[in-house]
């Protein structure tokens, strides 16, 4: 299963980006595929919060427009809505304090921990998951 972390959705719509043209790629591509995507709703709200705010886009988009792009991720056949499931404390526990965590991060863990919980690949282009423990993450922007 492919967990998207939210940058990769964000520099897809976000045409000033310098990961715009390989994200959007990225996004179209996968999301037209026939693999499972897991859309944690963590993703889906940052998606929302971010791409919809004009203290950090000169021109950020609508929030209809935000809502309309989120809708049609939803309502695919291959996409599932991901949300902790019993065990998902004892995994978040293990990222927080193998990881190092503090701040900003608890985020980080917390989608760490339920693309682990789901059995999932999370795609980002952060670096900073290569420091919770038995998460298998990938950066497609650098596959060629």
């Amino acid at each position: 299963m492919i967990v998207p972390d939210a940058n990769l959705l964000l520099y897809a719509y976000d045409n000033a980006s310098a990961h715009h043209a390989a994200a959007l790629k990225w996004v179209n591509r996968t999301f037209s595929g026939t693999e499972l995507i897991g859309l944690p709703w963590q993703v889906i709200w940052a998606f929302l919060r971010i791409s919809t705010n004009k203290q950090i886009y000169a021109t950020p988009i609508s929030m209809d427009t935000a809502v309309g792009i989120t809708q049609r991720w939803v309502g695919l056949r291959n996409v599932r809505l991901l949300a902790p499931g019993e065990g998902h404390w004892d995994l978040l526990r293990r990222m927080l304090i193998e990881g190092g965590v503090r701040g900003a991060r608890v985020t980080d863990a917390e989608l760490a921990a339920i693309t682990t919980e789901c059995g999932g690949v999370l795609h980002t282009v952060d670096r900073g998951f290569a420091r919770f423990p038995g998460l298998r993450w990938v950066n497609p922007l650098s596959i060629a």
